[in-house]
């Protein structure tokens, strides 16, 4: 049986968040927003679906690169359709990103999943039907009641902790806020949290690449010294050896890398080269969920966890077929926002979470998305 066509529904909806202008995700609208819906179709008319930002997925880059990929191969010949992206993409001229060769593989998998009826973390290994959630808060900002301050971080902390978590990261201030990036207002962010929810709650930290070594080796002694469970993205991923010096230098776990381009080859660089204490793959970043699964073992051969990066289907299916990962990263958060209100072309969210902290692995079908497709239906401003 093979693939007999790929197809893109545009959806417009509401939403609770807003962008700035660099692109950081806050609690603001409601405004009308737009999601895209990958859909691939077998001859025996079964599907699989994976959803993504339109312009991911804009109509170039379905006709140019996924359908020559994909179509009349066999529908479980996801290795094969992923290589043939792969040696596409060096001829895209950066048209063909690594997400959305994510978004097809994604597809695929949730197609293997319906069509034999089985959840898709079950199909790559079927590892543990739950997992630890850690609350992955949104970025700084400068909205009184939001997360403007050390104490207002420290504030949301204990309610998180209270909701069930045992883990938190904390995004802070970037760019545009006004005083970011500020070594010592981070240092102070993650204090006041620590502080608030004493020594038993795994905390880390996202420095989101802005800093330079001697920024990141104060704030990674600062971290070591309040226990942190890891220190995440501090400075560009592009200087390997600066992630190599940093773990040197520090206690505190350094994790990586996250959003380097390279999918598993890069991440094998970095084990290699003892770049990181723990390695980073994700769904998204690193190309679809094969190469991601090729990163969690890799790790496992160096003895290394790999933390998946990000939340969603994808990755939730990933996170439950290893277990050289300790956590599923759940949100973005923000005091202001009620995550586990799903969206409107969802009838739930695909990872709820129970009062001790634990998202529970879907066993729906594929990747377990519990999609409202009437609402699709009558809300799809665009089809090609």
């Amino acid at each position: 049986m093979n693939i007999e066509s790929i197809s893109v529904d545009v959806i417009r909806y509401e939403s609770s968040i807003s962008r700035d202008s660099a692109g950081h995700a806050h609690a603001g609208g409601p405004s009308e927003a737009r999601i895209a819906m990958l859909t691939v179709t077998a001859e025996d008319g079964s599907q699989g679906h994976a959803f993504a930002p339109p312009e991911l997925v804009r109509p170039y880059v379905i006709n140019q690169y996924l359908k020559k990929a994909a179509l009349g191969q066999p529908v479980h010949a996801r290795e094969r359709v992923w290589h043939d992206l792969w040696h596409r993409q060096r001829g895209s001229g950066g048209q063909l990103t690594d997400r959305a060769m994510a978004i097809l593989d994604s597809a695929l998998w949730d197609l293997a999943g319906r069509q034999l009826n089985m959840p898709v973390y079950q199909l790559l290994g079927g590892a543990r039907d739950k997992v630890k959630a850690y609350a992955s808060t949104m970025c700084g900002d400068e909205v009184k009641g939001g997360l403007s301050t050390p104490d207002e971080y420290a504030q949301f902390a204990e309610k998180l902790v209270a909701r069930g978590y045992q883990g938190i990261k904390l995004h802070t201030w970037m760019p545009p806020v006004s005083f970011a990036p500020s070594v010592e207002m981070d240092i102070k962010a993650c204090e006041a949290v620590r502080e608030a929810v004493g020594p038993d709650i795994a905390l880390m930290l996202d420095g989101y690449h802005w800093y330079s070594r001697t920024d990141a080796l104060k704030i990674g002694r600062a971290l070591s010294r309040l226990n942190f469970a890891w220190f995440e993205e501090p400075m560009t991923e592009d200087s390997m050896e600066s992630y190599r010096w940093l773990t040197d230098h520090v206690d505190v776990p350094v994790i990586g890398p996250e959003s380097l381009a390279g999918k598993h080859h890069s991440r094998a660089s970095w084990a290699v080269h003892q770049a990181c204490d723990i390695l980073r793959a994700g769904v998204a970043n690193g190309a679809g969920i094969g190469p991601c699964m090729k990163v969690a073992h890799l790790a496992e051969s160096f003895g290394m966890d790999c933390e998946i990066h990000g939340n969603g289907a994808p990755n939730l299916a990933v996170v439950g077929a290893i277990t050289n990962c300790q956590w599923y990263e759940r949100g973005l958060l923000h005091p202001e926002l009620d995550y586990d209100q799903p969206p409107a072309y969802l009838n739930a969210i695909v990872d709820e979470m129970d009062e001790n902290g634990y998202v529970h692995l879907p066993q729906r079908p594929g990747l377990g998305e519990n999609i409202n497709f009437d609402y699709i239906r009558g809300n799809t401003v665009e089809h090609y």
